[in-house]
């Protein structure tokens, strides 16, 4: 662990003085030596180990140790997971500045255990064992040699009490942590385990590199493609999302009421629990944001197969769910819920590199910048459960909230469904530029609101505002739906004006389709690669709207002697959407350029009288709208 961090979280802990940790080497020796390509999982996370910060990316558990347990067992055990599962056993050789391509299989090797001894354990032992676990995140793993567990054994006068973890990502998600925490626990009870999970990381790399992995990777790609090319970029498309600074505080939900509500709503909507959370989270989440579909991660999605259920692994790779909540009641929601949820899953393992990438080409011809902004996961279904380390009571409550640290949040609103039954359990980070603590407390005690009516009843979703005390978000006047999309035309301009130089930029949304179906046909006589119409007085009416489009938004560019072309504004828009947050801007469907801004401020009709130098789309190819 980072041994700083490790002190200054032992000094709020601990009586006085910190504990001074020793390090324990372990050898191991035995299993079998092997090599070959990654999985997909397994490039999909160590393209985000390699990008982004270590404390997104590692995982960490706390194993409470049962009492009485002596050193040695402990480290015979954490020796015993290392043989059984290969993956414990494996790293990454690359050459810097590159990204590992294979991944090798040791037969043996060593890896350290630092024991922290305490003659006074603090007075809430499983909290600080969690800090200690979360201070071992800090600093990215070496993936070319180091053993992927950092292991802290926390000891109480010789007798240990808890192991805090941190793992790494290219070879454990959160639900191999619990496979691993279950039979270490069985190991110290003396338990004889079962073969291992016979989905290994190299023999899944073989299923997915065949002809049928293949074409499941393909129809992966293809399924994403129509959610991204459709439906919102943004869930939180709103003001007060510019404002997120990427960290958010835990926030728990214990509930017997939540726990008896789901099962009654499962019993009269004849759904399984899962399916009726799922669909509530959904309509909730939607109509917060003020959206017509739901799009969340879902990253359990691959633990779903008998064989990969219990592999100690890295499987995660989203499935992204797409969930249209323009539906009259929650019944009806529910029934779509459960098929909607199966086609993400059957589509959640992919090429990660060629996701990206077609992601760029698609959001670039759109002209819009996808975000994750959603995460659910529910993990209460799995066969191994990664539960918070936080104390919890004997007798679980009927509604409880307790909030715990910050942490970083590389999403808007995550949540972890860890049981359901004898309490219903989430934890939940949310944005707090969008979620001051009273909203977040407000979203899940809504959650259970709307639990405990659909158990009663058919809920209609017109009245979950004040049904759930939950409302949708506020949006000004300046702010319209573009391509399924929110956007703010004064964000576009602003941020359109910042990407090219600062030119005078009039951006406003089309008072009908039609000049959309006139841009998508070229905008006139010119090419849109070429740069459009080529110089003219501004068109006249255009044969109206093309039935099912939707408004977009036209650009009005004052481009003086730059040279700038449609094809050069929408390259620099795009190029600066990322940076700028993306947050309300989605790129106009027609750049239009003229010489100098109308002498008289104020009337966009003043816009409209200028002389058009050259219009277009700036798309290299022509967007392709939802009819």
């Amino acid at each position: 662990m980072n041994s700083a961090a490790g002190k200054d979280t032992m000094h709020q802990n601990s009586p006085r003085t910190p504990p001074a940790p020793r390090t324990v080497t372990v050898s191991y020796a035995g299993g079998d030596e092997r090599r070959g390509p990654l999985t997909m999982g397994q490039a999909n996370m160590i393209r985000c180990i390699l990008r982004d910060d270590p404390e997104h990316i590692n995982n960490h558990d706390v194993w409470a140790i049962p009492p009485g347990t002596g050193l040695d067992a402990v480290v015979e055990a954490l020796r015993t997971l290392a043989l059984r599962h290969e993956g414990l056993r494996t790293t990454f050789p690359h050459a810097p500045g590159t990204a590992p391509v294979e991944q090798v299989v040791a037969s043996g090797g060593t890896f350290t255990v630092t024991v922290v001894e305490h003659t006074a354990y603090p007075a809430e032992p499983a909290r600080y064992a969690e800090s200690v676990a979360r201070a071992a995140r800090v600093g990215r793993f070496a993936l070319d040699r180091e053993f992927p567990l950092r292991i802290s054994l926390l000891t109480h006068r010789g007798v240990p009490v808890h192991a805090a973890l941190a793992s790494s990502h290219a070879v454990t998600d959160g639900s191999a942590l619990a496979v691993l925490r279950e039979e270490f626990l069985a190991l110290l009870a003396g338990e004889e385990l079962p073969a291992p999970a016979p989905s290994a990381p190299l023999d899944l790399a073989a299923e997915e590199a065949s002809p049928a992995g293949k074409r499941k990777s393909e129809a992966s790609l293809r399924y994403w493609e129509r959610i991204i090319r459709t439906k919102p970029q943004e869930m939180f498309a709103e003001p007060r999302a510019a404002g997120a600074d990427g960290r958010a505080r835990q926030l728990t939900l214990r509930s017997r009421r939540g726990a008896r509500a789901l099962a009654g709503a499962a019993r009269r909507t004849g759904n399984p629990e899962a399916t009726v959370l799922l669909a509530a989270w959904c309509a909730l989440v939607a109509h917060r944001a003020g959206q017509d579909s739901c799009v969340t991660a879902v990253p359990t999605s691959n633990r779903f197969h008998p064989r990969t259920a219990r592999s100690v692994n890295t499987l995660s790779q989203d499935a992204l769910l797409c969930l249209d909540v323009r539906v009259p009641s929650f019944d009806t929601l529910v029934r779509t819920t459960w098929g909607a949820a199966l086609n993400a899953y059957k589509h959640s393992r992919f090429d990660s590199v060629r996701l990206w990438e077609m992601i760029d080409r698609v959001t670039g011809e759109r002209g819009s910048h996808f975000a994750r902004d959603v995460v659910f996961n529910d993990v209460s279904v799995l066969p191994a459960t990664l539960l918070s380390a936080a104390p919890q009571d004997s007798v679980p409550a009927e509604l409880d909230l307790v909030w715990g640290p910050f942490q970083a949040l590389p999403t808007r609103m995550l949540a972890f469904t860890y049981e359901t039954a004898p309490q219903l359990h989430i934890s939940l980070w949310a944005d707090p530029a969008l979620f001051a603590p009273q909203e977040a407390e407000g979203f899940l005690t809504g959650l259970v609101h709307l639990l405990e009516a659909a158990a009663d009843r058919d809920v209609p979703l017109d009245s979950l505002t004040g049904l759930t005390g939950v409302g949708p978000a506020e949006r000004g006047p300046d702010w319209t739906r573009v391509d399924g999309c929110w956007a703010s035309p004064r964000a576009v301009r602003d941020a359109l004006s910042e990407a090219v130089g600062g030119l005078p930029v009039h951006v406003e949304a089309d008072r009908d389709a039609g000049a959309a179906a006139r841009a998508e046909a070229g905008a006139g006589t010119g090419g849109d690669a070429a740069g459009g119409s080529g110089a003219g007085p501004a068109a006249g009416p255009g044969p109206g709207p093309c039935p099912g489009s939707s408004p977009g938004l036209t650009a009005y560019i004052a481009r003086g002697a730059t040279g700038l072309t449609p094809a050069g504004a929408h390259a620099a828009l795009m190029a600066a959407v990322p940076a700028h947050g993306g947050t309300g801007v989605i790129a106009p469907r027609r750049y239009v350029l003229v010489e100098s801004p109308p002498a008289e401020a104020g009337p966009s009709g003043a816009w409209h009288r200028l002389r058009i130098i050259e219009e277009g789309t700036g798309r290299s190819r022509q967007v392709r709208h939802e009819r």
